[in-house]
């Protein structure tokens, strides 16, 4: 099993969802972030004065997938994801050695 954690722009959240429900990943978590790459930001106006805004907000996507559909998973977030522009997010993929269901304490139900 592999945790892919994916950053990705607010506004393409909902086309990553959709594209994971198509390989039938349903279970996932969403979180908020704020981070940079290598865009470091822009400048913004507010009340007719200048600030640097170097942390952007992002949305981290997370899904725990048998070894079989990583490349399947990461093929479809990366294309739902995509605009062609700097900060369109990175992805990781990460081992799993074991999972726990809390309710029952069963082990490696994915």
């Amino acid at each position: 099993m592999k945790l892919i954690k994916a950053i990705v722009r607010p506004n393409k959240v909902d086309e990553v969802k959709e594209a994971l429900s198509k390989l039938s990943i349903s279970g996932m978590t969403v979180t908020e972030v704020r981070g940079h790459g290598k865009q470091k930001g822009h400048t913004a106006v507010y009340r007719g004065k200048e600030y640097n805004v170097s942390l952007l907000p992002k949305m981290e996507v997370e899904v725990v997938v048998q070894d079989g559909i990583v490349d399947e998973a990461i093929g479809a977030i990366v294309q739902a994801a995509r605009t062609g522009e700097i900060g369109d997010g990175r992805v990781f993929v990460i081992p799993v050695d074991q999972t726990y269901r809390i309710r029952t304490g069963e082990r490696d139900v994915i």
